[in-house]
């Protein structure tokens, strides 16, 4: 499928050209406008690029979040049944209700909390590949710190937690644009495991309630609060995914874009008070959720555009975060940037509960590896991307380097 944006110029979405830098086709795109309907695509519907339009897209409430499955689906009903659930696709007092349940486990006490366990599995896990002169960042580092700290959080038992990154790959694989059948299907088997895992460590906790997430989620649940069984199982699967993509795309993009500008990774390693704005920065030039999708509840208007009631709306947050309306030099990165209001988050009712807990756990392992890694280089100049649409994410960062 491609999309004509100038009479000689045409992108298409699934080409690995787009895979691996979409930003030249967002800049034609915003320059054609920043809303455009785009009729020529698999999921025809809006298109926003523009910073303003995306805030003006995310804080409408008429704009509802919508499953990525059509409601009538037989042939996943799994999948299409746990994310009916989920908080991230519900919307006004429903996403109300589950949003305040949930955000008890992700305050900034909460996370302070799991400070000395994060900062040790950072120091442990770069210990883990001192010796080896190499590594790929995203398996050795990103990833087993992501799983971790989110097994640790949700009170998974140690020996279940390598299973969790196959499953969240697969249902990341199934929610995004870039989906075939068998993905699908492999996304239906996975939420059926993981319902099955779910609802046995469920009744193992009120049995004998942790100190975790689900033995609070039972413990709201019991008080009365209107969580039900299915609720709770489809909020730890929603955790489990996004604990594990956004904080793991987040860390080895911001490696890789630290690597691409040794410029900006020598101003980091000489002052290290820079790192919160250095996330921030990480957040915006490379966002790890690079779409989100909304739905018109009515018919609307748009910053001038006619929305029918049932039109889809994909809000790009990875284009608003480079729109040079916004952003003084957007192609650029600049980790002392200052104000930085990107949008990798969201913004309004739906803004990630998590943001907290991935940019601490942003901030402690990209410090500590950028204090103790000298001599950082690419394996390969052009590390590959995995085949989304939706996300931003590496298949692999091979790096070599020489520790203190």
């Amino acid at each position: 499928m491609t999309i004509q944006i100038k009479p000689s110029q045409s992108f298409s979405l699934y080409s690995p050209e787009f895979i691996n830098n979409p930003y030249p086709f967002y800049d034609q795109l915003r320059s054609v406008d920043p809303i455009c309907w785009i009729h020529s695509l698999k999921y025809p519907g809006w298109y926003i690029t523009g910073y303003e339009e995306a805030v003006a897209a995310l804080k409408d409430t008429r704009l509802f979040n919508r499953i990525p499955l059509p409601e009538t689906t037989k042939k996943y009903d799994h999948l299409k049944n746990i994310q009916n659930d989920m908080m991230l696709f519900k919307n006004k007092e429903d996403h109300k209700r589950l949003r305040l349940l949930v955000s008890e486990a992700f305050t900034q006490k909460a996370i302070e909390y799991y400070r000395p366990y994060i900062e040790e599995t950072v120091h442990h896990l770069l210990d883990e590949v001192s010796g080896r002169k190499t590594m790929d960042v995203v398996l050795d580092f990103a990833f087993p710190l992501a799983s971790s700290v989110i097994a640790k959080i949700l009170g998974i038992p140690e020996k279940d937690r390598q299973r969790f990154r196959e499953w969240a790959v697969d249902l990341i694989q199934a929610i995004d644009f870039t989906r075939s059948r068998r993905e699908l299907l492999n996304g239906n088997e996975t939420v059926m495991k993981l319902m099955i895992f779910f609802k046995e460590l469920i009744h193992k906790r009120r049995q004998a309630p942790h100190d975790d997430v689900i033995s609070y989620l039972i413990k709201e649940e019991e008080q009365g609060d209107k969580l039900t069984n299915n609720e709770i199982v489809s909020t730890c699967i929603l955790l489990v995914i996004a604990g594990h993509e956004t904080t793991v795309n987040l860390i080895s993009n911001s490696i890789l874009s630290l690597l691409n500008h040794q410029e900006q990774l020598s101003i980091l390693k000489e002052n290290p008070f820079l790192i919160e704005k250095a996330v921030e920065e990480f957040l915006r030039y490379e966002s790890p959720t690079q779409m989100v999708a909304r739905t018109a509840s009515e018919t609307l208007n748009l910053n001038g555009k006619t929305i029918k009631k049932g039109e889809q709306v994909y809000i790009l947050l990875g284009a608003a975060n480079r729109d040079p309306k916004k952003f003084e030099k957007a192609n650029e990165l600049e980790i002392n940037r200052d104000p930085n209001p990107h949008l990798a988050f969201g913004y309004g009712s739906h803004f990630c509960i998590g943001s907290q807990l991935a940019r601490f756990e942003a901030q402690v392992s990209i410090q500590t590896f950028v204090q103790k890694m000298n001599r950082l280089q690419l394996v390969h100049p052009s590390p590959q991307w995995r085949s989304l649409i939706g996300f931003r994410s590496l298949e692999e960062l091979l790096i070599t380097f020489d520790l203190d």
